[in-house]
Parts: structure tokens; C-alpha cells; sequence
């Protein structure tokens, strides 16, 4: 393993310990009722949304662009393979969860969106190490910190939206901080892979960034949005929403 391998690897680990941090939240609350829920799911829904295109669809534009690929094409039947693939996962969980509480199929879902989510995030960490070995354009070891920086940061928010709605569905804080932590767990295996096919993978990313839109997207609509608005006070959870959206949108913009 190289050194850009490495610090790939190194970077990678620091963004799954914030996503860990973010799940440790879990355990600051004694009980979570439903308005708290609710709440969460809200944000959860905003920090996905957010996340699903300044840290996703426009990076993939911006990749395509570059790449001399056509943006419009590319990241098109990228985000909607996504959406097909959840949507096929979706008629499977209903049938395998028919006898069972609807709330499995809603948070394997959830976690499923997010852990895709991580995969093309670690693929670029990765990928931005391992393009200073390759001495490609604006490769550096600065704009590579920068950019685990903001996935970590990024990482946090996402971390809590798995881990409270786990435990408000009545599992422990352990199992729920765990599935929580365990959702980046794909980025430093990725990681690796994206600083060791650095070449290769470049290509792809336009692809791999629009899928994991299209998956999270899929799932804000059709579950976390519905939940959040089961609550009586819908216009506020509408709210708590955009809040979330703001929360992530910051995160991406200043860093």
C-alpha cells in the first residue's frame, strides 16, 4: 500500500468517526417521543435532500463536464438507475415484511439511501489522494484534506438521522448507535479502492455520484417526508425540513 493509499485510508477513518459521533447522539436522549421523531425524520429528510445535490448531482455535473461526458445524459440515467434500484428493494422489503410492522422496510430503506450515499463519498476521497500520485489537474494534498473535511462534517448529521429513528422503533442505544456507525463503514473500504484505480474509477464517478442522488431522493419522498408528516403539526415539521436542508447546504457551500 502506497503512501496516497494510505492517507487515503487515514482520511476515510475520520470521516466514518464523525458519522460514528453523530450516531453516539443517541444516547443524550432518555426517551424519544414522536414530535422528537418527527423532527428528526424532518431534518433527516432536509440533510438528505441537501446532501442528494451539492454533495452528489452537482459533483457529478461538474465530474461529467470535465470528463467531456454529457452531463444532462450521464447523470440522468445515473440518478434514475438509482431510483429503480431502491424502488425494486422497496417491492421486495414489502413482500419480505408483509406479516411485519411497516417500520422495518422505512428504516432498512433509510440506511440502505445513506450507506449508498457513503460509497461514492469514499470513492472520492480516494480518488483525490490517489490523482497526486497521477499528478492529475488540481490534485494536491490540501483540496484532498479539504474534501474528507467536508464529507466528515457532512457525515455527523447523517449519522444521528439513522441512529434516532432506530431507537425511537424501540431498538437499544447500543443496536442503534451500531447500525448507525455501521452505515459509513463503506467508505474507508472505498476509499482504498478509489486511491488504488484512480484512473479507472475517475470515469465513473459522474455515474456512481448520480446513483447514490437518485437512491436518497427515492427514499425522501416516499418514506422519510410521509412519516414526519403523520405528525398534527405538519406545517412545522415542513419546517424542521428546510431547517435540514439549510444545515447541510451550509456544510457543503463553506467548506
Amino acid at each position: 500500500m502506497n503512501n496516497y493509499t494510505l492517507l487515503a485510508l487515514y482520511a476515510t477513518l475520520f470521516t466514518w468517526f464523525l458519522t460514528i459521533l453523530g450516531s453516539s447522539m443517541v444516547f443524550f436522549f432518555k426517551k424519544i417521543n414522536k414530535n422528537i421523531m418527527d423532527v428528526s425524520l424532518g431534518l433527516a429528510a432536509g440533510i438528505m435532500m441537501a446532501a442528494s445535490f451539492f454533495s452528489l448531482l452537482n459533483p457529478a455535473i461538474e465530474n461529467a463536464k470535465n470528463l467531456k461526458q454529457l452531463p444532462w445524459l450521464v447523470v440522468s440515467i445515473g440518478f434514475i438507475i438509482g431510483g429503480i434500484f431502491i424502488y425494486l428493494s422497496d417491492l421486495y422489503f414489502n413482500n419480505r415484511f408483509k406479516n411485519k410492522p411497516n417500520k422495518n422496510k422505512r428504516l432498512f430503506l433509510m440506511i440502505l439511501s445513506i450507506t449508498l450515499h457513503n460509497i461514492p463519498e469514499g470513492l472520492a476521497v480516494g480518488i483525490a489522494f490517489g490523482s497526486i500520485k497521477y499528478h492529475l489537474a488540481d490534485a494536491n494534498l490540501t483540496n484532498a484534506f479539504l474534501l474528507a473535511l467536508a464529507i466528515g462534517l457532512q457525515n455527523f448529521p447523517e449519522g444521528s438521522a439513522i441512529s434516532l429513528p432506530l431507537r425511537r422503533e424501540n431498538y437499544s442505544r447500543l443496536k442503534a448507535f451500531i447500525y448507525g456507525s455501521l452505515s459509513a463503514i463503506v467508505e474507508p473500504i472505498f476509499g482504498i479502492i478509489g486511491a488504488i484505480l484512480t484512473i479507472k474509477l475517475t470515469s465513473l464517478m459522474p455515474i456512481f455520484l448520480s446513483f447514490a442522488a437518485g437512491a436518497m431522493i427515492y427514499v425522501i419522498i416516499e418514506e422519510l417526508i410521509p412519516e414526519s408528516q403523520t405528525n398534527k403539526n405538519k406545517a412545522l415539521m415542513a419546517l424542521f425540513t428546510l431547517i435540514g436542508f439549510i444545515i447541510m447546504m451550509i456544510l457543503d457551500i463553506a467548506l
